[in-house]
């Protein structure tokens, strides 16, 4: 099971590389303006802000369930070529690819927590990080058109869905620790922990600029999209280090490890945005996607894994509270910022981590 889920997690991730790298581009490059783009790629974190509810409700991440989010994920990875030059098409296939990742990866992280472990899971994820890079490094010698962009994006979406499809199907033969949300033991409520998930919210809005418009922010600053690109990988190499080797850190405080992570990434930001230009403090920046992804991701999932006895609940929440309603927030804020006002994009995204900063120290204390 495990080389299965490290293969997912390799084309997953390289699959929201293309994603978050090269799409906003590509779409700068049809003639989309900043705002256009920031409601493009909005529209499928508020998707996964939405769907989480559904499960309080009686909807089940089950097994037919998470098949269908495959589907739906490559379908609307599929859409991405005819409908390329269309707002209001780009804008459907891309809530449907929405709808399809906010259901996937959840169902994973549980799999891979129960069977590997936190102390071991950063040692499997880092395929995902391998996934992100060799996608990065290989595309942009070959973007010399948006359609290879998306035939990229397909061909990721694709290999995805075998592999996903392969850990379903062999998940299905082993029953999940997870319990019965009609128990009440099971009952799920944000409200006993309100400070952690405004945490995971603004530190995700605090993401927006980079997700979103850190290749376009680069290029516009006269960095070349070749040395963007070793920029992203850079802060992958730096995720891939942290990944392997945060086992020791794991077996400490996580709630202070959430407030810390989430300084740090305000420094990251702040760094940017002072120094849009210079290669060398950029690069140090990405240095710190080890703290503010890595450390903060597998530190954050760990922690809701201990709160809550519905895991895979508590796991579609943090998707949905961070990525989606965080996402959906920061995607649109950074595309206003920047049409408008383009000095601040990062500023804003370093005052929102320092929020989350605050939250995480104010949740560590109760």
């Amino acid at each position: 099971m495990a080389v299965l889920i490290a293969l997912f997690y390799f084309f997953y991730f390289a699959l929201i590389g293309v994603h978050i790298i090269f799409i906003p581009k590509i779409l700068s490059m049809v003639g989309f303006e900043p705002t256009a783009i920031g409601i493009i790629f909005a529209s499928a974190p508020l998707v996964r802000f939405a769907i989480p509810f559904l499960f309080l409700r009686g909807f089940r991440l089950s097994q037919r369930t998470f098949f269908s989010a495959l589907t739906l994920m490559a379908l609307g990875a599929i859409g991405f070529y005819p409908a390329l030059e269309s707002f209001w098409s780009l804008l459907a296939v891309n809530i449907l690819f929405g709808i399809g990742i906010a259901l996937i990866l959840p169902y994973i992280e549980v799999i891979a927590l129960e069977q590997i472990g936190k102390e071991r899971y950063g040692k499997i994820r880092l395929f995902g990080s391998l996934g992100f890079i060799a996608v990065a490094l290989v595309l942009v010698k070959f973007l010399t058109a948006a359609s290879i962009g998306i035939l990229f994006l397909i061909a990721m979406a694709l290999a995805t869905l075998l592999f996903g499809a392969l850990i379903g199907l062999k998940e299905g033969k082993t029953p999940s620790s997870e319990c019965d949300a009609s128990d009440e033991a099971c009952r799920f409520s944000i409200r006993e922990h309100i400070p952690l998930w405004i945490g995971f919210f603004l530190m995700q809005v605090s993401f927006g600029p980079f997700y979103n418009f850190f290749t376009i922010y680069t290029t516009d600053h006269g960095v070349s999209l070749e040395t963007t690109v070793w920029l992203w990988s850079f802060g992958v190499i730096a995720e891939i280090i942290m990944f392997y080797y945060q086992g020791k850190l794991l077996m400490r405080n996580l709630h202070a490890l959430l407030w810390i992570t989430a300084l740090i990434t305000a420094l990251r930001w702040l760094l940017v945005a002072l120094f849009p230009s210079s290669l060398w403090m950029l690069f140090a920046s990405q240095s710190l996607h080890a703290f503010s992804f890595a450390l903060f991701h597998t530190a954050a999932i760990s922690v809701l894994f201990s709160l809550y006895p519905a895991r895979r609940l508590s796991q579609q929440f943090f998707f949905g509270i961070s990525y989606g309603l965080g996402g959906f927030v920061g995607a649109l804020g950074a595309g206003l910022i920047y049409q408008h006002i383009p000095s601040m994009l990062f500023i804003g995204g370093s005052i929102a981590a320092l929020g989350a900063t605050v939250a995480f120290w104010i949740n560590s204390k109760d």
